[in-house]
This record gives structure tokens, C-alpha cells and sequence, in this order.
């Protein structure tokens, strides 16, 4: 085996890393990650690195950015020597080079997700250069250059938890764009691209290397490769190859090295599909129908789908095609019953899921969609949102225990699935100690072991080596040819495409063509030709595009100070009401800011309900315990006087404007906002050595990570009920049964975000009390701040002095 990657030549230019045989080990020295590797990497150069899934690609990247220390060896980064073993010293590893070189390094994670810390588009990008002390006029600049680089120069004012992957992608490169790196290391950054959104990933990199910028690209796409000007080809931890791409890819055995695509006998073996073919008397039924469905994300301006409408019959495939945030994997969780769409109706496996026919009592909805778990297997967007148990062969076997299969059938299904898909070797791993790659395998093992008559896959083959796309391919063609129904979201790959009878285009949410493969490709090939020549006119709207989008509403352009000081002292005076006149006051005054807003209500309401159905608990409480004032019914111990009534009323807006103006000075500032001015409002305290600014990062943070929890309940929610679990169907008991169980992989999820949290932090170089930081945002109280603090000021004293007049 190769275990160098030092070109044989000498390079004039500068050397950015060398490892020298680095080793590396997740489980204690049990299996090596890396085994004794060396490597270089040169200024300006295009490396390139391939490797079938589990090989050490990730691995090695998280090395060469500076993430992660080896067990062994020696790290050079960006002229630092970072770890090494002496002889004399052992050991050693110099934590102050880390953090140098990590200043000049720029990471692209596998999951996009994991390298996003604030809540807005640019916000997040200008991160990294506030870290590196970058002063603001520049970043003025740099941060709208590199949005502008990656095509999301319209969405710069966006919430980044609501893109779609390949939206993720593309804001995390622009965030290490935005660093200006010496060395950029990219981990699969267009596994979740469309194809367009790939070539201009690569024309990037091209211009990073062209201005002397060194880039490590992993990836499994050898069309990729082929741009590169040195290829390295990993496997178990090891150089096996080195060159340039002609060397590499031309070579004869490059399938064995990146793992090859063999065939695999599923006719003779495998999980069977007996389950029962849907149809009526003597008529076959569609499997998958919609009509005119439209659906859209809470608190959105636009649809995600709008008027859909497909039929699909029982054994036939559909391919569903567009671009990144066109919404593919909106209706795939339609099809699935894990979202209720916001008009329209479905049906799928002969059951009414939305519409007129849907059955309006719950027990009916509730056996429905058991009867739907049953029939219906979903592969997510991301596999590690749908591993929960501590071994891969628990995981897969999840699915057949809920089905109520014995435990032989159980395990049966458990082997044939893991044979099918090629992972038997990972029976006893943990399914989160696994490349992405293997994680996408297991997912889908864990949907075939329970025989589904309808499968639905969104972007199966993202993450995975040509050897493990093949397996997947060759199942599909198996299980369509047995008469399973497929539904599968893809970048319009081609083995894909060919498997398809139908394919829908969609295009921001609308379908764009629907019918045969050939003619709907063709339409696509078209879009994305008249979307380059459309490109140049959008940016020369970009900025328009950017004033439309900011909040035009008085309150939203307000000081967050200005804002969260007197929205808290009014709310904190709330409880000083006592008089019909002050609460009179108190909601004209709310309802002026509401409208000043121009606040969606609908939104906050829904927001709020959990809290207003606790506040008519509370007033129903007060109304039949509070007994003064004159008498006007009772019901044996309860009874109804005037003083209960005023009471109960007082209590409930008392709340009510409590809960209202939380919500609304949450709807009109971004968490982003609120942590500047937290900071700003604390800052006095830092000259009493208090690190101010990492406890309103802290604040950033939990503002950022409270929805990812939130995300990961309803993704381990949704993974369990898509594989018969009873936490969505079952009865009462089961449900609460259910609900308790996740809390272990709900806090194991937990655990698993914060770990990729702190190493986006350390790969964005945040350094906490040991840096300056600058700031993109500067807070600025102006005129109307004044007035606004001025009105709110004059509306508490006459709250609060009412009571002596």
C-alpha cells in the first residue's frame, strides 16, 4: 500500500500541511481510522480525496482542518506544528498553534446543519470574519461577495434552520469563504446539490486555487475528480493511491479502490413483499394520489407546494426532480403523513390521509395511519435523523418488531436486510459511530426489512460511494420488478431516472412538468439552461430583492435595546394592573403595537396557544373560587359572583398581555438581535471581569439550539411512527410508553449537537475570552428609538400612577 501522498517531484509551492504517519482511532485502538498516514498539501492546489464509505475521508479532513488531533504522528498546519510525538516530551500537542492555524483554515462539514450558529443568513457568514477581529467596513463587503458566490445573495435576511440541504451546503461555504482561508477543506459539499449547484461549486474552487487558496475536496463524484490536479484515493485508514486525476481515474482497478460497484444476487434472496395488494373488486386503485395539495411552513411568506397534483399507480416508480429548496422532501413527508397539508387531498395505499374523505373521527385517523405504517416505508434526507437504537442490527430490527413479526421472522428479516444492502459487518456497531455513508445504508435496510408496499426515498444515494449507489440501485430494480410502488426525490441522477415510469418537476414549490422521464428531463435541462442567462438580471436586482426583504415595519426597525427593555418593564407592569381603566389602556396600547408591527396574528396566536389554554384554565379557576362581590349562580361548592367574574377577567389579560408581548417582541426580533443587544445592555458588567460577550454567545446559542432540539424530537418522532412505532397510533399507554423511550435518543442527539456545535465554533475560531471580537451589526439608537422609548416610558407612569389619582 501507498502510505505517502508527497508528489515525487519537488513544489515550489508552499507547503500548507503535512501529516506524518498520523493514526487515528474512534474505539481505543480496536480499528484505526487513519494508520500510519503522511500526506502533503500544497498553496493553490486542487486536492482531491476518494474512498468508498468508512475509509477515513471525514476523518482525514477533520485532521487537516485542525478539528480533530491524532492518536499518533505529526501535524503541520499553515506552518504551525501542531501535535507531534518526542521522544523526550511524548506526546505533545500545542493547543495556542491549533488556534493559528485554525485562523487560516476553512471547514465545509458533511452536515451543513452542524456548522450553523445564528439564526440569520448573514449573520451567520459574518461569524467567522468577527472572530478573526475583521474590521467591519470589510466585512461590509465580504460577507455579501461570498453569499454572492454561492447564489444566495437573495436570501441574506433568511432564517438558515428553514433551507433545504443544499441551501445549508452552499451558507456554510460561503461562511468559510467569508474567513478568507489559506486552506479550505470541503466534506462533500454537493452530496445534497443539484447538478447546477455542483458545477458551480467546483468553478469556486477553481477560483480559490487560481488566488493561491489550497482545497482538500472528499468526495465520491469522480466527475469531480477529474478537476482536480492531485487525486488520492483512501481505503481503511490508508494511501492505496496518488496522482494526478489521468493517473488515478484511468487506472484499472479505481473501482476495487473506491469501492466497486458488484453485482448482487437479490432475485434469489431477500426480504419478500407479502403484503397485500391494494385495490377494489377487480379495479386496481392508485397507490399515491394528490390533488390541488398545497402546503406551507409555519410563519412562511410563500408556499412550499402549491396545487400538486400526481397519480400513481400500484408497482410503478416516480422520480421527483428540481432544484435545492423546490420542494421535494415537502412531498415526500406528504406522501408519508408525517406533515397535513394546508388544502387539497391525498390518498396513498388506498387510504384517505387529507381531504373530504378523511375520517373526522380521531380514533379512525389514528387506525389509519397504523394501517398507512404498515404499508409505507420512508427513507429521510439525513440517516442519522433516523437511527435511535445502540446497535445497527437493533435499529433495523425496530421496524419488524412493531409490525408483530416472531422473533426468528425478526431476525430473518434483520440478516436479509443487512445482506441486501452489504452492511452485515456492522451488526453490532453503533449506527452513530458510522461514516454518513453506512448511516444511509442502515437507514434503508431498517425501511426493507419491513417489506413496504409503497417505499419513498429522499435522496438515497447522497453521501454514498459508487459501490453502495450501485446496491441501492440493484435493490430498487429488484423490488420494482416485484411490484413495490417507488416514490424517490433525486438530483436527477441517472440510474435513477431510468428506474422511473413517471417524473414530476417541481420548480419553488409548483409543478413544472409531469409525465414521461424523457420529456420532464428534457424540461429541466432547459431550466437550468435559461437559469444561467436569468442569473445575470437576478443579481442586477439583488439589492432591490434585499431592501424588499428587510422588516418595513416601524416596530422591526426599532434598537433591540430600545425594544427589549421596555417590552419587558411592560411586561413586568402587567402584573401591577388592577383597575378596569388600566386594563383598558394596557390593550390599546398592546393593540398599537401590534399594529405597528404589522404583526401576523394568526401566527402568534398559534405560537401562543399552548399558553392561552393554560390562561382560560387559570380564569375558569378564578371565576368559580373567587367569591366576593354579589352573587349570581351557584352549582353545589362553586359558586358565580361579580367579584369572581372581574377577577377571572382581570387575571386572564393580565396573561394575555404577558404572553402577547413576549410573542411579539420575539416575532419582530431576529434571536441574533437579541443577543447583540443583551450584550450591549451587559457590557457595564465586563468591567467587573465579567465575560459579557460569552454569555450572550451562550444566549446565541441556546437561541439557536433549542429549535434543533425541537427538530430532533419530531425527527426521532417521525422515524419511530414511520416504522410502526405506537408513539404516533398506538393507544394512550403506548403513546406515553413511547414518548418516554425517546428521551434517551432524543439526549443522545442532544449530546451529538453540541459536540458538532463546539467543533463549528472552534472551526469558525471563536476563542471566547481570549479574543477580540468585531462586529458586522452595529446597534445604533436613533430618533425614533428615542420617541419610542419616550411613548412607552409616559404609557407606564400613567399605568403605574393611575392608582393615586
Amino acid at each position: 500500500m501507498t502510505q505517502s501522498a508527497i508528489p515525487d517531484s519537488a513544489d515550489s509551492k508552499a507547503i500548507v500541511a503535512r501529516l506524518s504517519q498520523v493514526c487515528f482511532s474512534y474505539d481505543g485502538g480496536q480499528n484505526w481510522a487513519l494508520d500510519h498516514l503522511s500526506m502533503e498539501v500544497h498553496a493553490g492546489e486542487h486536492l482531491c480525496i476518494l474512498g468508498a464509505n468508512g475509509s477515513g475521508k471525514s476523518t482525514l479532513g477533520s485532521v487537516l482542518s485542525g478539528a480533530t488531533a491524532p492518536d499518533h504522528g505529526q501535524v503541520e498546519l499553515m506552518g504551525q506544528t501542531v501535535c507531534s510525538d518526542t521522544p523526550n516530551q511524548g506526546r505533545r500537542i500545542d493547543a495556542g498553534a491549533y488556534r493559528q492555524a485554525r485562523r487560516r483554515i476553512g471547514m465545509v462539514f458533511q452536515n451543513p446543519e452542524d456548522q450553523i450558529v445564528t439564526t440569520v443568513v448573514q449573520d451567520d457568514v459574518a461569524f467567522g470574519p468577527e472572530n478573526l477581529s475583521m474590521p467591519r467596513q470589510k466585512m461590509l463587503s465580504c460577507v455579501p461577495a461570498a453569499l454572492k458566490q454561492v447564489d444566495l445573495q437573495t436570501r441574506m435576511n433568511d432564517d438558515p434552520t428553514r433551507m433545504s440541504g443544499g441551501q445549508q451546503q452552499r451558507l456554510a461555504l460561503a461562511g468559510s469563504l467569508a474567513m478568507n482561508p489559506g486552506m479550505m477543506v470541503l466534506d462533500e459539499p454537493g452530496a445534497m446539490l443539484d447538478a447546477a449547484g455542483r458545477q458551480e461549486i467546483q468553478s469556486i474552487l477553481c477560483q480559490l486555487t487560481a488566488q493561491g487558496t489550497a482545497v482538500v475536496h472528499i468526495t465520491h463524484l469522480l466527475e469531480q475528480a477529474r478537476q482536480a490536479d492531485r487525486v488520492l484515493v483512501l481505503d481503511h485508514g490508508c494511501i492505496v493511491a496518488c496522482g494526478s486525476p489521468n493517473q488515478i481515474l484511468n487506472r484499472q482497478d479505481l473501482p476495487a479502490l473506491v469501492g466497486e460497484p458488484d453485482p448482487i444476487p437479490l432475485t434469489q434472496s431477500g426480504v419478500s413483499n407479502t403484503g397485500p395488494k391494494t385495490t377494489v373488486g377487480n379495479h386496481a386503485i392508485p397507490m399515491v394520489k394528490l390533488s390541488d395539495v398545497s402546503y406551507s411552513f409555519p410563519d412562511a411568506d410563500s408556499k412550499a407546494l402549491s396545487h400538486v397534483n400526481l397519480e400513481l399507480a400500484a408497482g410503478q416508480t416516480l422520480a421527483i426532480i428540481g432544484r435545492n429548496g423546490s420542494g421535494k422532501s415537502t412531498l415526500a413527508r406528504l406522501i408519508c403523513a408525517l406533515a397535513a397539508p394546508d388544502s387539497g387531498s391525498i390518498r396513498v395505499a388506498g387510504l384517505p390521509l387529507a381531504g373530504p374523505d378523511r375520517p373526522k373521527a380521531k380514533h379512525l385517523r389514528r387506525q389509519n395511519l397504523k394501517l398507512l405504517r404498515q404499508r409505507v416505508g420512508y427513507v429521510m434526507q439525513y440517516p442519522e435523523h433516523q437511527l435511535f437504537a445502540d446497535t445497527v442490527a437493533q435499529d433495523i430490527a425496530y421496524g419488524p418488531h412493531n409490525l408483530g413479526y416472531g422473533p426468528e421472522q425478526v431476525q430473518h428479516r434483520v440478516d436479509d436486510a443487512m445482506k441486501l444492502l452489504g452492511i452485515g459487518d456492522l451488526a453490532d456497531r453503533s449506527p452513530f459511530d458510522l461514516s454518513g455513508g453506512q448511516r444511509r445504508l442502515v437507514a434503508i435496510a431498517g425501511v426493507v426489512a419491513c417489506s413496504p408496499q409503497l417505499l419513498v426515498l429522499d435522496e438515497a444515494t447522497a453521501s454514498l460511494d459508487p459501490q453502495a449507489c450501485a446496491r441501492i440501485m440493484t435493490l430498487l430494480r429488484v423490488l420494482h420488478q416485484r411490484g413495490v410502488t417507488i416514490v424517490m426525490s433525486t438530483h436527477a441522477d441517472r440510474e435513477a431516472l431510468n428506474l422511473a415510469d413517471q417524473t414530476l418537476l417541481l420548480e419553488h414549490g409548483e409543478t413544472l412538468a409531469y409525465g414521461t422521464t424523457a420529456e420532464v428531463v428534457e424540461r429541466y435541462h432547459q431550466l437550468l439552461a435559461t437559469d444561467a442567462a436569468e442569473k445575470e438580471t437576478t443579481e442586477k436586482k439583488a439589492d432591490r430583492t434585499q431592501d424588499d426583504q428587510r422588516p418595513l415595519s416601524l416596530l422591526a426597525r426599532l434598537d433591540p435595546r430600545a425594544k427589549l427593555v421596555t417590552f419587558l418593564l411592560a411586561m413586568f407592569t402587567a402584573f401591577a394592573i388592577s383597575t378596569p381603566a388600566q386594563l383598558v389602556l394596557a390593550l390599546v396600547v398592546t393593540v398599537g403595537l401590534f399594529a405597528a408591527a404589522r404583526a401576523p396574528l394568526r401566527s402568534i396566536v398559534n405560537s401562543v396557544k399552548g399558553f392561552l389554554f393554560l390562561m382560560l384554565l387559570l380564569a375558569l379557576f378564578n371565576l368559580l373560587v373567587t367569591q366576593t362581590g354579589r352573587r349570581l349562580a351557584a352549582w353545589g361548592p362553586f359558586v358565580l359572583t361579580t367579584g369572581g367574574i372581574w377577577v377571572a377577567v382581570l387575571y386572564a389579560c393580565r396573561f394575555m398581555l404577558i404572553i402577547f408581548l413576549g410573542a411579539l417582541l420575539v416575532e419582530t426580533t431576529t434571536p441574533t438581535q437579541m443577543t447583540d443587544a443583551c450584550e450591549s445592555l451587559l457590557s457595564p458588567l465586563s468591567r467587573l471581569g465579567i465575560h459579557t460577550n460569552e454569555i450572550a454567545l451562550v444566549l446565541s446559542l441556546a437561541l439557536r439550539f433549542i429549535p434543533t432540539l425541537g427538530r430532533e424530537v419530531q425527527a426521532i418522532v417521525e422515524a419511530q411512527a414511520a416504522r410502526g412505532g405506537s408513539i404516533e397510533s398506538g393507544s394512550l399507554s403506548q403513546r406515553l410508553h413511547a414518548a418516554i423511550a425517546i428521551t434517551v435518543p432524543v439526549f443522545a442527539g442532544a449530546l451529538r449537537h453540541a459536540d458538532n456545535l463546539s467543533r463549528a465554533l472552534d472551526a469558525r475560531c471563536y476563542e471566547g475570552s481570549r479574543q477580540q471580537r468585531t462586529h458586522y451589526r452595529l446597534l445604533r439608537l436613533g430618533r425614533m428609538d428615542f420617541l419610542f422609548i419616550a411613548l412607552m416610558a409616559l404609557y407606564l407612569l400613567a399605568l403605574l400612577l393611575h392608582p393615586l389619582f
